[in-house]
């Protein structure tokens, strides 16, 4: 449990999604062709990934994932870049913020998840594109404590054994063992199995997690 009621978490959503809208929006047109540390992706496919609950009906995701025969990954980076191709980034930005209050919710991972999908795939652009753009503490905290108490770390394949991850930037860790440090949004990148930049982490295991 994150500590946050149902309309808390809700809340940090629409925000996110507005905020992110709003950076998006000021981005110069050639940007959106810059890669994302999601391998293969341009900003323009992040985005149009996580558009993509806002205009997919049930019917249209159940085709697309027999089309992948069952594989969700293979289903959601065809999608990526069929709508990525096709909507103009400032119908991308526009979808973001228009659906602010949408209410999908990811199998399994409730709000939270949903809140966490946005926080991650946020970080995927601005991050590598070298945003000074910090994601306000409250929706950090419902994110760090979804990791806490979910089954995020064994979905991402990340092995942090013998790894105590501390943050710097405010009191949270997790892992028992050699100490990374890092901001506690690069950490939660870090948890879901992304490459940072150099710079971004300190300690001795950072190297494993760099780029």
């Amino acid at each position: 449990m994150t500590g946050a009621t149902e309309a808390e978490v809700r809340r940090a959503i629409a925000a996110e999604r507005r905020d992110l809208a709003d950076v998006l929006t000021g981005l110069p047109g050639r940007t959106w062709d810059e890669p994302t540390l999601c391998a293969g992706w341009r900003v323009r496919e992040v985005v149009a990934h996580m558009t993509m609950p806002f205009h997919y009906s049930a019917a249209r995701f159940m085709i697309g994932m027999l089309r992948a025969r069952g594989n969700f990954n293979r289903m959601a980076d065809r999608s990526a870049r069929r709508d990525a191709a096709s909507l103009s980034s400032g119908e991308l930005a526009a979808l973001l913020r228009d659906n602010a209050d949408y209410a999908w919710k990811p199998p399994g991972g409730g709000f939270e998840g949903a809140l966490t999908h946005e926080v991650i795939h946020g970080l995927d652009f601005t991050v590598p594109l070298g945003l000074d753009r910090r994601v306000p503490e409250d929706r950090l905290r419902i994110v760090l404590g979804g990791f806490e108490a979910s089954k995020s770390l064994k979905f991402f394949g990340v092995d942090i054994r013998g790894i105590e991850l501390r943050a710097d930037d405010l009191d949270w860790s997790i892992g028992d063992g050699t100490p990374m440090y890092g901001a506690a949004q690069d950490l939660i990148l870090v948890l879901c199995g992304r490459k940072l930049p150099e710079g971004r982490l300190r300690g001795e295991p950072s190297h494993r997690f760099v780029a």
